[in-house]
């Protein structure tokens, strides 16, 4: 019986030691998302139609898009954006799974510019509202409209490739 007993305890501790080895762990490799240009857009200063910078932009249109936006990126261009084409209504942003800090430029149905979310927080999932109706939304790196002097008003005009 103290045979039985002892084979059945080393058998159950063999059985529990091969089960406790490590195994390696799989790398997936993923290939980096990168820009696509799909289009340019212009933006205006108001009063005088002056241009304030012309961008190469990416553009989300689909429910995909639009819900990715630009997750999982390591940055962009500075003369890059990706336009959001939305149904107007009021719309709110988050960060989460985006790596690096961004001004959301909201714009309005005739071309103006609505409001703003500057300097967002990478990987932040605080929501970010346009608090205003808006069609698009316009993402570039953070700092961007302070450096281009943007304003409530300026008006864009863009075009798909």
């Amino acid at each position: 019986m103290k045979r039985i007993i002892f084979f059945t305890v080393f058998g159950i501790g063999l059985l529990m030691a091969g089960s406790c080895k490590e195994t390696p762990a799989k790398v997936i490799k993923t290939a980096p998302i990168t820009f696509k240009k799909e289009g340019t857009l212009t933006i205006f200063k108001a009063e005088t139609d002056t241009v304030l910078v012309s961008l190469d932009i990416e553009i989300a249109e689909s429910a995909y898009e639009k819900e990715t936006g630009l997750m999982y990126r390591a940055g962009m261009e500075i003369k890059q954006g990706m336009l959001f084409i939305l149904d107007v209504r009021r719309h709110y942003f988050h960060m989460k799974n985006t790596e690096f800090p961004l001004d959301i430029i909201f714009i309005k149905d005739d071309l103006t510019i609505g409001s703003f979310q500057k300097n967002t927080k990478p990987f932040d999932e605080t929501s970010l509202p346009s608090n205003i109706p808006v069609k698009y939304a316009l993402e570039v790196n953070a700092g961007l409209s302070e450096k281009w002097a943007l304003k409530v008003g300026d008006k864009i005009e863009f075009d798909k490739q």
